[in-house]
């Protein structure tokens, strides 16, 4: 099965405007159609390691970025469009690919209900899970992004997918979000890292968003049993602190910070059970990203180890 990057800048170019560019992501086939010059800069440059599928093959999502009318157009205007339906307000044609990225993860976390989904960054290392859930500001896409960079595989920068009465974590790899101030510390932790479009003056400030598939095995899909959850904090100039967090409050944190816990009922709660038992559970706050990748290196070594 050919890569994006295997094509010729005609031809994806070509798919995208005509709507037939399938990106095999994880377990998910995603239809994107756009005419914008971002868009196409960007998904060229963060997801050209990813399999394309040919035009008649099924798609889970049908996403589209474009003007409604000529007038919008002429306006710099444009619509995100999820199989034909318009969920968002309009936006600035200048966000449109943060947009693209959002909106990805958005028709996960709405319409995929198959799994056990928390809203986290996962991880893994020598076959092993790692769960970094986080509320806003937190650090865990930053933390990922570090860990990435040190050689860890990214699943998801926004997803834990649990199958039901299972510990395993499905991969899903895609780009990591990173906003604001993070670009520039990211960018400082490793020179060589790669980011697409940078889009200023979104709801969420700056938006850039990192290639994350740079291990071998990136785009594997089988399962990897989760061994560790890590709830990150991160606190400016603070001191590292690891503290062994009670399993009763993992479970309500995970449970709370769910996209669809309330909603599977008894098979949310046996799953999350399940998650529970498999798992060693830890708080960590932190200002300094290369002593949290020490840090999170010796845990998961010992958990894997035992």
């Amino acid at each position: 099965m050919p890569r994006f990057k295997d094509i010729t800048d005609t031809e994806a170019k070509d798919f995208l405007a005509k709507g037939d560019l399938r990106l095999k992501v994880g377990p998910f086939v995603y239809c994107l159609h756009s005419n914008e010059a971002i868009v196409f800069d960007g998904i060229r440059k963060l997801y050209g390691d990813y399999q394309i599928l040919p035009a008649e093959s099924f798609s889970d999502f049908h996403l589209s970025l474009r003007p409604s009318s000529l007038i919008q157009k002429w306006r710099r205007k444009i619509d995100f469009y999820s199989d034909g339906q318009r969920p968002f307000n309009r936006i600035e044609a200048q966000h449109a690919y943060a947009f693209l990225e959002w909106g990805m993860n958005w028709c996960v976390s709405t319409t995929v209900n198959e799994y056990l989904k928390l809203h986290s960054a996962v991880l893994s290392k020598n076959g092993h899970g790692l769960i970094l859930p986080g509320l806003p500001g937190a650090g865990k896409s930053t933390l990922a992004a570090a860990l990435c960079l040190n050689g860890w595989r990214i699943l998801s920068d926004e997803h834990a997918l649990i199958p039901f009465g299972t510990h395993n974590l499905i991969p899903l790899c895609r780009p990591i979000s990173l906003k604001n101030r993070s670009i520039e510390i990211i960018k400082s932790f490793n020179s060589k890292v790669v980011l697409g479009p940078e889009t200023h003056d979104t709801h969420k400030g700056t938006v850039a968003h990192m290639k994350a598939d740079l291990v071998p095995d990136s785009h594997d899909t089988k399962f990897i049993p989760a061994r560790l959850i890590v709830f990150p904090r991160y606190s400016h100039e603070s001191k590292l602190v690891l503290q062994k967090k009670p399993k009763t409050e993992a479970f309500m944190f995970a449970g709370l910070h769910s996209f669809n816990y309330s909603l599977l009922l008894q098979t949310g709660f046996d799953t999350m059970c399940t998650l529970m038992d498999a798992v060693s559970c830890y708080d960590l706050t932190f200002s300094k990203l290369d002593k949290a990748v020490q840090v999170i290196e010796k845990l998961m070594l010992e958990v894997s180890s035992s």
